[in-house]
């Protein structure tokens, strides 16, 4: 009975990993990296991630300038400047009731924020005009923010067909999605419109 168990198991794990793919692709249209993501997978709820993500201020920069997330992911803002920074967002997506002050705090001090709102967020600093950065929340687990040629891998998605989002900074808040089926590899191209 013993030996029955770990061949259940491992006949189990090849199961699953037969049901899940790969999307190899690549954002055309813009300059500098992109955020992709699978908009939704039908059926499925995604548990926010226990794992907090960090959006430092750095050499008057948010570091990192782009950062994609899952929604329901708690981001911490940290301050490793000499001066005080106030992070901010006028809205998500566009939805101006979205919108965040988190309010001004000196080096060495973070505050946090629980993302739960679907979007692109545009992070501002009240304290210095030109900062400037990005969050993107994606719905799902199933992101990656592509290198500079355009470039990305989404590994693990389960197979389906699916909508694929694609953002990148000169497009401000609009998206461009494309159908995308994934049955072990897929590829899939998506020229952001200008």
């Amino acid at each position: 009975m013993k030996h029955i168990v770990p061949s259940a198991l491992v006949f189990l794990m090849a199961a699953v990993a037969a049901q899940a793919g790969t999307i190899h692709g690549k954002v055309t249209g813009a300059k500098g990296a992109s955020v992709v993501y699978v908009d939704a997978i039908p059926g499925k709820t995604f548990p926010a991630p226990a794992q907090h993500a960090a959006m430092d201020q750095k050499g008057l920069m948010f570091e990192p300038h782009l950062l994609a997330v899952q929604k329901g992911t708690t981001v911490d803002f940290k301050n490793e400047d000499s001066v005080e920074h106030n992070v901010f967002w006028p809205s998500i997506s566009g939805n101006k009731s979205l919108g965040h002050n988190m309010g001004t705090w000196p080096r060495g001090q973070q505050r946090s924020f629980k993302f739960d709102a679907v979007g692109i967020v545009p992070l501002l600093c009240n304290v210095h005009p030109d900062m400037s950065g990005f969050i993107v929340v994606s719905p799902t687990p199933y992101f990656a923010i592509t290198n500079a040629a355009g470039v990305f891998t989404i590994a693990n998605v389960p197979n389906g067909t699916y909508k694929l989002t694609g953002w990148n900074e000169r497009n401000k808040m609009r998206t461009t999605t494309v159908d995308v089926t994934v049955s072990g590899d897929a590829t899939a191209t998506i020229a952001l419109a200008k």
